[in-house]
């Protein structure tokens, strides 16, 4: 029972389901009845579903057909009016089907015409679209064409500011064209070429100024030199008015340069050439020999596109390269001026330009970099000037080296540049000038004491006179007095030796000139100089003439003669250096001159050399003294060789007339002692075992002839019987040995 409930009621639900998909069958779009019929085959009731699908399709069926029988008179009506309609249809289509042809054979022309019409229409909006996107095209190539062509002719900058236009302002409005993805594809290409022609713009100016520092650094020396003989001409001439060019004013000049130079510039890079400029001409200043652009230009291209760092560091980096080739010396740079004028050139060429940079770029380099190249600069500088002035013997050449280290100290001092440890290296050189000066007088001295002819300076007139007075500071009232001609008592090198020492202070006032110093530092460097060749050089120089084998009496005497008015002349010496420095002697630490020591030891000296030549004279006669001990002749003359000796004595004290009277009888009692001395010695002389009273008669009879000579009074001044007293001995021993002689 309860299984054929369960059937019923499973009957009536797929029933229900039936007749609810058949509704939605009749009520849904055919578009949309798939999911419905889904559901029917899905289920297991598919053959009653059919069922009930035929049972309803025969039930719309019989309803069409009464509804069918109910109208179908009004259809046969509807039918017939149709066929009528039919026939009056037939004569409209054929009156439409002529008309249609008569317009078709009389519109022809037109519909050709509207054709034409219709293709011009759409060429017209076509070219109109076309002109449209050429104008937002052609800009855009004509930008392109422009870079291009600032590529070609190297306006690198202003290329680099078209490629940012066209890539920020022209681009975007046509990036959809594939000609403009091509170009966006090269504007890094672009930027690279830009960068690396513009680097070798910068690389070909960094070697023109390394070929060309040297006539960068000759210019501005000649500025230098000009404004300094300026300088000299307003302190001679103080009405004049002149202002110094300040190192500001100097950048004023460069201001249009600049600007002409800016990286808009179309000019190229490099050094412009400047032909030599007369002496008398105005020199061009230093930086207007160079061009500038290149640099600017690379370094604007480089900052707007990011990597000025790195373009200051390859400058900054080629340049200290080039700072370290210009302060390598050439290995002969000592042998000329002009080696160390290029030398200078090169490194006044080189801080020029880094000096101008400074001022003309905003960090392209600083002040520390500058500094810490110009200390480089300056160690190596001094430490060559060092040794290769060292090999330099010619007091001229370091004249002209001290001149020319003035001249570049002072030029790279009017751009600011610390120059003091370079005059403190002129210091240093002025010793060494110092040395190769009193060489070189050295040579002058022996010159002249060589050429001499140690004997009075002869004068026939007024003229010859005054000319000797006038070379050397000489006063006689009595010499003046005499009638010409007559002479003068020094030699030829007095006056000689004196200008040339007047010579050898004008040579260190030279070197002391522009070098800063104050007159009492001027004047003590001159004055040691002075003495230097007062008491080395000119002492050497006469003591080697004194002590020459060769030197003869006269000639001693005349130098004691000499040395004793160049004596007297140190004052005047004293005088000479006071007016040039203008420092005067009692001035405290000033130094002394050592004239008066010098002359004074020079004097002794040939006093001594005249004693000991005297000596050696006598003795040489004495060699010729042949004495026979055991003759037994009574002689009544003296010996021929003491003759021939006392003759010479004589005249030799006869020369002795213009010496200093103690110098005259020293020499005098000092020959006479000798004399004695070496008579008695050949009288006790171990061979001399007995004499006979003839030889004694016969020594005897020298021994008067010397006391005779001592009593003539051969040199003046002695008091009675002084120089008989050099052989009183002699007298007594030979009266001990024979009470017997008359």
């Amino acid at each position: 029972m309860e299984r054929g409930k369960m059937a019923e009621a499973e009957s009536l639900e797929t029933a229900a389901e039936h007749e609810r998909i058949l509704r939605e069958i009749e009520s849904t779009d055919t578009a949309c009845i798939g999911p419905t019929l889904r559901s029917v085959y899905d289920g297991e009731e598919h053959g009653r579903f059919m069922e009930k699908l035929e049972t309803r399709i025969r039930n719309h069926d019989r309803e069409i057909e009464k509804m069918c029988n109910f109208h179908y008179q009004g259809f046969v009506d509807s039918i017939t009016e149709l066929l009528k309609v039919r026939g009056e249809a037939q004569k409209l289509k054929n009156q439409v089907t002529d008309t249609n042809r008569k317009l078709q054979h009389e519109g022809k022309e037109l519909v050709i015409a509207m054709e034409e019409l219709k293709q011009c229409r759409l060429q017209q909006r076509n070219i109109s679209a076309t002109v449209d996107k050429l104008m937002l095209c052609l800009p855009v190539l004509e930008m392109y064409s422009k870079l291009r062509d600032q590529m070609k002719t190297k306006r690198h900058y202003p290329a680099l500011k078209t490629l940012e236009h066209l890539e920020h302002t022209y681009l975007p409005q046509v990036s959809h064209y594939r000609f403009c993805k091509v170009m966006v594809d090269n504007i890094p290409k672009l930027r690279e070429e830009i960068k690396d022609v513009s680097m070798s713009d910068l690389k070909d100016f960094l070697e023109s100024i390394r070929k060309h520092s040297d006539k960068i650094g000759e210019t501005a020396m000649k500025q230098a030199q000009q404004q300094r003989n300026l300088d000299n001409i307003v302190l001679q001439q103080p009405r004049i008015g002149s202002k110094r060019k300040s190192k500001k004013d100097a950048y004023t000049i460069f201001d249009t340069e600049i600007e002409s130079t800016s990286p808009k510039s179309e000019q190229d890079s490099g050094i412009l050439d400047v032909e030599d400029e007369e002496d008398d001409e105005e020199v061009p200043g230093a930086q207007d020999l160079v061009d500038f652009s290149p640099v600017y230009r690379c370094l604007h291209i480089y900052s707007v596109l990011g990597a000025r760092e790195t373009f200051e560091n390859y400058y900054r980096k080629q340049r200290r390269k080039q700072a370290r080739l210009v302060l390598q010396p050439p290995s002969n740079m000592h042998e000329t001026l002009d080696g160390y004028r290029k030398y200078f050139n090169q490194i006044v060429g080189f801080f020029v330009v880094e000096d101008h940079i400074l001022h003309t770029t905003q960090g392209l380099v600083n002040r520390a970099y500058i500094d810490e190249l110009w200390e480089m600069a300056l160690s190596k500088t001094i430490a060559a000037l060092r040794t290769h002035s060292s090999y330099c013997s010619d007091p001229n050449l370091v004249l002209d080296l001290k001149n020319l280290i003035v001249l570049f100290a002072d030029t790279l001092q009017v751009y600011g540049f610390p120059v003091n440890q370079l005059f403190d290296m002129l210091l240093e050189i002025r010793d060494q000038y110092s040395e190769t000066l009193l060489k070189k007088w050295a040579g002058i001295f022996r010159n002249i004491l060589d050429s001499d002819n140690y004997s009075p300076i002869p004068v026939t007139s007024e003229e010859m006179y005054k000319k000797v007075v006038g070379q050397f500071p000489f006063q006689d009232i009595e010499l003046e007095k005499q009638p010409f001609p007559k002479k003068f008592p020094f030699s030829e090198f007095v006056p000689k030796v004196y200008n040339q020492i007047k010579e050898f202070i004008y040579a260190c006032l030279k070197f002391s000139e522009d070098l800063h110093l104050s007159s009492t530092e001027v004047d003590d460097m001159i004055r040691k100089s002075t003495n230097l060749l007062l008491t080395r050089t000119l002492s050497n120089s006469l003591q080697n003439v004194i002590k020459r084998k060769n030197i003869g009496l006269t000639e001693l005497v005349q130098i004691i003669i000499n040395t004793t008015h160049l004596e007297k002349s140190c004052k005047y010496l004293e005088e000479f250096i006071t007016n040039i420095t203008n420092v005067l002697p009692e001035t405290v630490h000033t130094t002394k001159l050592y004239g008066t020591t010098t002359f004074k030891d020079a004097r002794h000296a040939a006093e001594e050399e005249i004693y000991t030549n005297l000596n050696q004279k006598i003795d040489q006669f004495l060699q010729l003294a042949d004495y026979d001990w055991m003759t037994g002749d009574l002689g009544n003359k003296a010996s021929d060789y003491l003759v021939d000796l006392i003759a010479f004595l004589r005249s030799t004290f006869a020369v002795f007339t213009h010496l200093p009277g103690k110098v005259a009888q020293t020499a005098c009692m000092s020959a006479c002692k000798h004399l004695a001395t070496s008579l008695m010695q050949l009288l006790l002389e171990a061979e001399v075992r007995q004499l006979t009273l003839g030889a004694l008669q016969q020594f005897n009879l020298d021994v008067r002839e010397c006391e005779q000579f001592a009593r003539s009074g051969p040199v003046p001044g002695f008091q009675e019987d002084t120089l008989q007293l050099a052989f009183i001995d002699l007298r007594q021993l030979i009266l001990s040995n024979s009470e017997c002689l008359p």
